[in-house]
């Protein structure tokens, strides 16, 4: 099998990965049967969540590095999301900038990014309030928002490739 070199196929890759991880995440749960989780399952858990975001994180840098060209240097995002809404793609450059948003806050945890996304009401993420972060966390900024909730990779790379399609073309 080639390894993917296109933007679209990258994100594809990504999202097939996401799968894995994201049916590893159901079975966990599906097995704790809504009780505490023996400890190795417990770690299947975080490492399976934590391998989500990381992968999150990795299609959209990915995304904003190769298609980057298409904006002078300054933010991506915002430039994209400018360009979507100039060119009347409203919904498209939402879910850019929710997703922008997402992504920072698992990259840098509290911040500006993390106080706008507490006042969004997103259906496929839930934003972490601080005083619930565990403090012994090794992922700390990973723990301010969750990804795990069924719809968000494919969601994200729906709107990455709807993203490529509109800079490409």
């Amino acid at each position: 099998m080639d390894t993917p070199q296109t933007v679209p196929e990258l994100i594809v890759a990504a999202q097939d990965n996401a799968k894995v991880l994201q049916n590893t995440i159901l079975g966990v749960q599906e097995q704790s049967n809504g009780q505490s989780a023996t400890p190795n399952l417990a770690k299947e858990f975080h490492e399976a969540t934590v391998a989500l975001k990381l992968a999150a994180i990795d299609a959209f840098t990915l995304f904003e590095a190769r298609m980057q060209n298409h904006f002078k240097r300054g933010p991506f995002s915002r430039k994209l999301e400018a360009a979507l809404l100039k060119a009347g793609h409203s919904d498209l450059a939402a879910r850019i900038h929710e997703y922008y948003l997402v992504i920072n806050v698992l990259k840098h945890g509290t911040g500006a990014s993390y106080r706008e996304l507490r006042s969004t009401s997103g259906e496929f993420f839930k934003v972490n309030a601080t005083d619930s972060i565990d403090p012994d966390d090794d992922h700390i900024s990973l723990s301010h928002v969750d990804i795990d909730v069924p719809g968000f990779f494919d969601g994200l790379t729906t709107t990455l490739l709807e993203a490529h399609e509109f800079l490409e073309n």
